[in-house]
């Protein structure tokens, strides 16, 4: 059963974020109020029909879309105020926004280490800071970032995406320890590769850069998969469902690896 009534989830319009938001509104829970957050209205819009629908039959729901530009300071104080109007104080944060983009370390400019920082990192940032005042005052709270297997282990052509991987998992540490005390846990998954469109970009960038064709660059990616095969969107939702659920109380600070047996090899 759900521990949180009120949950916000960035990146909540497509991918892992959507799929967090339909495993949520379809799992075992109470009375749920949902908060989709995204830059995209017009996406927004089509997930929250699409989580209204499968979230049907399963108890009280209300879905909220607000646009939210999570790299942007005055967007994430503007939509996490629109959160707290539509749901009150926020029971859980689930913080999915990402991005990955691939170059030589050597050719790395400023401009993309600064892209990739201001979302993944400060779109992991800002929303936590903004809800934790109203997580202690009531001595509750469970925080879900979406990390990645990067958070984990180095890897060729993507320094800008694992340093902001790896500083996301050190803030949700940090967090865990600060705030463990108060009744709110602050975990992180670090997924593999998810078959998600952002994947299919990473696999396109990859084929062009090196001549192989998509299935040839998947097939690299996967060589080092002892399952041979993409994460699913769905198996990470499950994941941070049980991250909010109230049997995983204890778990505090944990970095969930979901990678098909990459990292054991």
């Amino acid at each position: 059963m759900l521990a949180a009534r009120s949950i916000l989830v960035t990146g909540g319009s497509r991918g892992i974020g959507l799929a967090v938001a339909r495993a949520l509104a379809a799992g075992p829970r109470r009375e749920l109020a949902l908060v989709l957050a995204a830059r995209d209205g017009e996406t927004l819009a089509a997930a929250k029909l699409e989580v209204e629908r499968v979230g049907a039959g399963h108890g009280p729901l209300r879905v909220c879309c607000v646009e939210m530009d999570v790299a942007d300071a005055a967007s994430v104080a503007t939509g996490m105020q629109a959160a707290a109007e539509f749901c009150g104080p926020l029971d859980a944060l689930v913080l999915s926004a990402g991005v990955a983009e691939s170059a030589p370390l050597h050719k790395t400019s400023d401009e993309l280490l600064e892209r990739t920082l201001a979302v993944n990192l400060w779109g992991v940032f800002r929303p936590l800071r903004a809800a934790l005042p109203e997580m202690v005052a009531r001595g509750f709270g469970r925080i879900v970032a979406v990390a990645s297997i990067a958070s984990l282990t180095g890897a060729s052509y993507v320094a800008a995406y694992t340093a902001s991987k790896h500083a996301v998992l050190g803030l949700v540490r940090a967090a865990a320890v600060e705030y463990g005390g108060k009744g709110i846990t602050v975990n992180a998954v670090c997924p593999g590769y998810v078959d998600t469109d952002m994947t299919r970009r990473s696999l396109g960038r990859i084929a062009a850069k090196t001549g192989l064709s998509a299935e040839q660059a998947l097939d690299r990616i996967l060589a080092r998969v002892p399952q041979r095969r993409l994460v699913k969107p769905e198996e990470v939702a499950a994941a941070v469902a049980f991250l909010l659920d109230e049997g995983a109380a204890s778990v505090n600070g944990a970095a969930l690896p979901l990678d098909g047996g990459e990292l054991a090899g």
